[in-house]
């Protein structure tokens, strides 16, 4: 059962081979969920984007749930000039915009991207959790739990403390469900 359906997340697949002089790449950063919605705002204004997502499956009381989350959270490709800046400043969405200034390099890493997309392979961003980083639970039965994360012979592991004893645990979970503490 999909929780967040497959939007699409290209324009075009000749968004890679538009002229950088007239169409160059500039990515938008918004707060993270809010991707898609400046995606369908691009899409209406017949602006070129790329969104890549990759999918997520979830098990919830038994049932399993498929979404489709963004590969970089927060952020959103596109190509145009002034008056597609304009357009996403209009998204009311309040865009932080990024200026690319070296337009080969991240097309040909966009398209690098959408290739390995096309030919089915499993895409997942790595996480920026490490060791000694404070991470909170964002899934399951444990859900706002918070603790100190620890890897430990192959395994992602939580570390809960009982300050008043000075005493600690160890909690073995998927990496999946942990986020560093402060984000959503």
């Amino acid at each position: 059962m999909p929780l967040l359906r497959k939007e699409p997340e290209i324009s075009s697949e000749e968004l890679f081979e538009l002229e950088p002089a007239s169409h160059p790449w500039w990515v938008a950063h918004v707060r993270s969920r809010a991707e898609k919605v400046l995606a369908r705002h691009l899409a209406g204004a017949d602006i070129p984007f790329y969104l890549p997502q990759t999918e997520r499956r979830s098990r919830r009381a038994g049932r399993v749930f498929k979404s489709y989350l963004p590969l970089f959270s927060g952020y959103v490709f596109y190509r145009g000039g002034q008056a597609a800046r304009e357009a996403v400043w209009r998204s009311g969405l309040e865009p932080r915009l990024i200026e690319v200034t070296d337009q080969a390099r991240l097309n040909d890493e966009l398209r690098q991207i959408r290739e390995l997309q096309r030919a089915g392979a499993n895409l997942e961003p790595l996480d920026d959790v490490v060791p000694g980083d404070p991470v909170r639970i964002v899934d399951g039965a444990f859900r706002g739990y918070t603790g100190v994360a620890l890897h430990e012979r192959g395994h992602d592991r939580l570390i809960v403390s009982l300050s008043l004893l000075q005493k600690q645990i160890a909690v073995e979970f998927d990496k999946s469900v942990l986020t560093k503490a402060g984000r959503a």
